[in-house]
């Protein structure tokens, strides 16, 4: 069996593997690697690992995003039906100018 300072880095064949991939099996150098959630990983892979959660960070926003949009579309639509039920509530009288010349007190 070949001891890791046998081994060289995947990516630098002049230089000494200091470690060993856990997700590709590889060996490589310190400049290869990276520390990730505790745990020593290869930059190719930490790459497809960031992938994976960004494409399943972004399928759940863009549906809640499009949620987003319809309560915010039918909220504006009761909005506005109410304001145009309230509109259609105010009497003629209004827009003549006649609702002035009644008086409120006097019925």
């Amino acid at each position: 069996m070949i001891d890791l300072h046998d081994r060289h880095c995947l990516n630098h064949a002049e230089r000494e593997a200091v470690a060993r991939c856990p997700e590709c099996k590889q060996f490589y150098c310190r400049e290869c690697i990276a520390e990730h959630e505790d745990r020593v990983i290869c930059a190719s892979c930490l790459r497809k690992l960031r992938k994976a959660r960004d494409d399943k960070k972004y399928s759940f926003a863009s549906l809640t995003r499009a949620a987003a949009f319809c309560v915010s579309f039918a909220t504006t639509w009761v909005v506005f039906y109410w304001i145009g039920k309230i509109l259609l509530s105010i009497p003629v009288a209004f827009h003549d100018g006649t609702v002035w010349q009644t008086s409120f007190w006097n019925e």
